[in-house]
C-alpha cells in the first residue's frame, strides 16, 4: 500500500492472483481503487464484487482513491456480502 500511496498507481499482472487478492481486500475497505486494463489499453472501474469474482484474464492497475471513501446505505445487493462481518 505504502508503493501504491508513493508512486500513485501500479500495475498488477493478469496472472497474479496473490497481489489480486490482497489488492481485493484493500479495495473493499477503501484503501485503493481497481482498474481493469483491457486488451487495448483502456481501463474500466471495478467495484469490490466485480474484483473478488474476476479471473486472471486481464491485468489491473491499483491506484489511490482520488477522495474520501464512505461505506453508504446504497450499496448493491451483490456487494453486501462484503461488508457483512464473518466469524472464522
Amino acid at each position: 500500500m505504502d508503493a501504491v500511496y508513493a508512486a500513485g498507481s501500479l500495475p498488477i499482472a493478469a496472472e497474479d492472483t496473490t497481489t489480486k487478492t490482497i489488492a481485493t481486500r484493500l479495495t473493499i475497505f477503501g484503501f485503493v481503487v481497481l482498474d481493469e486494463v483491457q486488451a487495448d489499453g483502456t481501463v474500466r472501474r471495478l467495484r469490490p464484487s466485480e474484483a473478488v469474482r474476476l479471473s486472471t484474464a486481464h491485468p489491473w492497475r491499483v491506484s489511490r482513491p482520488s477522495s474520501r471513501y464512505a461505506i453508504g446505505n446504497d450499496l448493491p445487493a451483490s456487494d453486501l456480502d462484503l461488508f457483512a462481518a464473518q466469524m472464522g
